[in-house]
């Protein structure tokens, strides 16, 4: 990997749903230690930013072998904090020490189940042409997406012409495993505005995003069952 490419891994301490969630043990060590291992697969510890707020997660990274280079501002690890924000403020603070970057590798510690190849196909994918690579799986949940409507009865949103799932266009969902994205597009426009976007498919037992504690169960179980 070139010396252009940032990966960060953002870790905010203040998780409700599963508390300390990315240094939880997950099948044997912490949550954030697989994150950080596909991260060395591809460039020097210099290169791998852990951005978080919070003092337990410097010590299980730092205990791990990798430094992390600040403490996130206390602004930025908010409920309403943006990714946006989290990665302008990563990018400048590399700037100030002179090291510019052309590429982010965003690798949420949530998605253990990544593989190095996953990332490998992502990157040849990108080109400074695009705004960003965006990781994501099928889903089939717009065949059956419905709402109330005035009157209190449920309406399909989506598959209103069809009775059967399997008509229904393909559609995608954001998996949180793998960002690759554009520098100059993130400081030009923001993630919120990037129209130039592509995705990278994964398959769905790759895709967990652990966010609940059921998400947490099913990671493990595809975790031991591939390992077995």
């Amino acid at each position: 990997m070139d010396r252009k490419t940032l990966f960060i891994i953002p870790a905010r301490g203040g998780s409700k749903g599963i508390p300390h969630k990315n240094i939880k043990d997950f099948c044997g060590r912490p949550l954030i230690t697989y994150t950080i291992d596909i991260a060395r697969k591809f460039t020097d510890d210099q290169h791998i930013c852990v951005s978080t707020d919070d003092q337990k997660i410097v010590s299980v990274v730092e205990n791990y072998g990798l430094k992390v280079p600040f403490i996130r501002p206390a602004e930025l690890a908010t409920d309403t904090a943006s990714t946006n924000e989290v990665l302008l403020h990563a990018i400048k603070f590399y700037e100030e020490q002179g090291l510019f970057y052309d590429q982010i590798v965003l690798l949420q510690p949530t998605s253990p189940l990544r593989k190095e190849e996953h990332i490998k196909e992502a990157l040849k994918l990108f080109s400074k042409k695009l705004d960003m690579v965006v990781s994501v799986c099928k889903t089939d949940v717009g065949s059956v997406l419905c709402k109330d409507d005035e009157a209190g009865f449920i309406k399909p949103i989506f598959n209103k012409d069809q009775s059967r799932r399997q008509d229904t266009a393909t559609l995608y969902v954001y998996n949180g495993a793998i960002y690759i994205i554009n520098v100059k597009s993130l400081k030009d426009r923001g993630l919120s505005n990037f129209d130039k976007k592509i995705k990278y498919i994964m398959p769905q037992e790759y895709s967990v995003d652990i966010d609940t504690l059921f998400d947490w169960s099913l990671a493990s179980f595809l975790f031991q069952n591939e390992k077995e």
